[in-house]
């Protein structure tokens, strides 16, 4: 079967993961070699506290990865990080190939995460729409 790039996004225990990063880390490449993958990127994306707790964990290290893996295997895959104890989460994504190598690049070069992307202010947005023209019934002019 052919192997496609595949995203992974995993959510490892924080405690672990501040005990021993390098072998709490080592567990994923491990495990998609052990499947016959091969890991083209893997690093930190932040650590955040959690929106609900998971599994009795209020705070998370997301780890963001790409990887070859034979279709037929994701979901050997899968289940070996749900009986991973220093994996409280993880999502798998097959990755366009017309895009994957951009998305490789993307990861390998720090691409941070979303989070950091500013929005933009409250005040700057609403003064974007006080400039919209109206008329005189308060509706917006069609320009």
């Amino acid at each position: 079967m052919a192997q496609h790039v595949y995203e992974g996004m995993f959510i490892l225990d924080s405690n672990r993961y501040a005990r021993d990063a390098a072998g709490t880390v080592a567990q994923i490449p491990g495990a998609v070699e052990q499947f016959g993958g091969k890991m083209l990127a893997s690093r930190l994306w932040e650590e955040r506290r959690l929106a609900y707790p998971i599994k009795g964990h209020r705070k998370g290290t997301y780890w963001l990865t790409y990887f070859k893996l034979d279709g037929d295997q994701v979901g050997n895959l899968t289940r070996q990080f749900q009986l991973n104890e220093a994996v409280i989460r993880n999502l798998m994504l097959k990755i366009d190939p017309r895009i994957a190598d951009t998305m490789v690049q993307h990861a390998l070069t720090g691409g941070g995460p979303l989070a950091e992307r500013k929005p933009k202010p409250e005040a700057e947005a609403a003064k974007l729409v006080d400039d919209m023209p109206v008329d005189e019934m308060g509706e917006l002019d069609e320009e």
